[in-house]
């Protein structure tokens, strides 16, 4: 039987897996990098769309604007960027949700630790059965691979000497 990932319910009613891993980082460091992430697409969507945009026309000057330019894929890039910064904001929305609330006591994260150390315990020894019911198996195994060798050893053994002319 196998141990259920570790999950972590939100103030918002959530599971949010709990991952580790050294190419994981803490919840913390994920905010951080999601709140970066935002930045950049914030950054990243007004420099494209401030190069992408038509010019502004101004009344007191005169300037010869080509009518046949291609059309702007702006409202594509609006979309684009909307699409990813409400996502990022989703993403960071649930990272805070994940957070530990204020009201966790150090009572509360005793429990919590306390039950975890329980289930950690239960997974140990159902992994030591398996181990001793894989290490019988192979035991069995090399058993009857052994009798098998000896079998076949004693069958060619028994035709070389039937072969061997007598003298």
């Amino acid at each position: 039987m196998r141990p259920a990932a570790a999950q972590l319910r939100t103030s918002r009613g959530f599971s949010v897996p709990f991952v580790c891993g050294k190419n994981m980082a803490d919840r913390l460091t994920q905010l951080q990098d999601a709140v970066n992430s935002l930045a950049d697409q914030f950054c990243n969507a007004i420099g494209v769309l401030q190069q992408c945009g038509p010019p502004a026309s101004f009344s007191n000057i005169q300037t010869a604007i080509n009518k046949d330019q291609p059309a702007n894929p702006t409202e594509e890039y609006a979309q684009l960027f909307a699409a990813l910064i409400a996502r990022t904001a989703k993403d960071i929305d649930v990272l805070i949700d994940s957070l530990p609330s204020e009201e966790s006591t150090a009572a509360l994260q005793a429990a919590s630790l306390y039950k975890l150390e329980e289930e950690n315990h239960e997974a140990a020894t159902c992994l030591e059965d398996v181990v001793y019911r894989g290490d019988m198996l192979l035991e069995k195994i090399q058993s009857a691979l052994a009798d098998i060798a000896q079998s076949q050893l004693k069958t060619r053994s028994g035709t070389h000497s039937q072969s061997l002319p007598d003298s």
